[in-house]
């Protein structure tokens, strides 16, 4: 007997091409990355991966690559372009960390993008938050490695296959949040930067949006919660109501008064 269509579906996989074989982002939800790593700042300063956690703040990482000719400058677009709407600040509220994973990538070549996004980004005093880092392949390959990242180098175009995205870093290090794609809602990343810090930032409203949507992590996105809308909805609205029957009662109270002073 033939199996079904649906069954020859759902048993066959697309082949990968090659050269993308093991590419990609594992999901590493809460795994500790190794803080002892060492690399290079934009000033080609040797700075211990350590050092970006001393503030206890959380952090932004984005995986890229300087010479990369198209990708990883839609990563670090996205990322800038989704900031914007962000009113949290790099250096006051969180981190970012743009680490190459080129060994060939150099301190000057990263300051060459520094000095680029730091003008797109376009805000004041920020930028001692966004850091960009080079590293040699044993650090790289350590840090890439925790974070689930998985690339290939094809040495005929002397380029990388990889994926995109980011992710998000809690104060001591821990991996909280993937976001998938070259761009990033800037409410996913507002709410993940705060449970990240575990509410030490972002308002109250961030706490009510923290209650209504919930972080998937098999589409990298917050999303609403039914059930807790509803409940808040119905909260909202008794709420409201009771507000409603103090104004109605507090009115009638006054004309009382207003009835008795002028019978009297």
């Amino acid at each position: 007997m033939q199996p079904s269509l649906s069954m020859q579906d759902s048993n066959l996989k697309p082949a990968l091409p090659g050269a993308l074989a093991g590419v990609g982002i594992e999901q590493k939800l809460d795994a500790q990355l190794p803080l002892n790593l060492t690399f290079r700042d934009e000033a080609g300063r040797s700075v211990p991966l350590s050092s970006f956690f001393q503030t206890k703040k959380p952090v932004i990482l984005a995986l890229v690559y300087y010479r990369c000719p198209m990708l990883c400058t839609q990563i670090l677009n996205g990322l800038e372009s989704s900031l914007k709407a962000v009113s949290f600040n790099p250096g006051q509220d969180f981190e970012i960390l743009s680490v190459s994973f080129d060994p060939k990538d150099t301190p000057e070549l990263a300051a060459s993008k520094k000095q680029m996004y730091m003008r797109r980004y376009g805000r004041q005093n920020t930028a001692n938050g966004w850091h960009f880092l080079t590293g040699d392949e044993a650090n790289i390959q350590a840090l890439t490695d925790a974070a689930g990242f998985h690339y290939k180098y094809d040495p005929k175009t002397d380029q990388f296959a990889h994926a995109s995205g980011i992710m998000i870093l809690t104060p001591d290090g821990r991996l909280s949040r993937y976001f998938y794609g070259v761009e990033y809602p800037p409410r996913d990343v507002r709410l993940g930067l705060v449970e990240a810090s575990q509410n030490k930032i972002g308002n109250p409203v961030d706490q009510i949006l923290l209650y209504c949507y919930h972080y998937d992590p098999a589409t990298g996105k917050y999303g609403a919660i039914a059930m807790n809308l509803v409940r808040f909805a119905g909260g909202a609205f008794v709420l409201i109501g009771v507000i409603f029957l103090l104004i109605v009662f507090r009115r009638e109270v006054r004309a009382g008064k207003q009835q008795l002073r002028r019978a009297e």
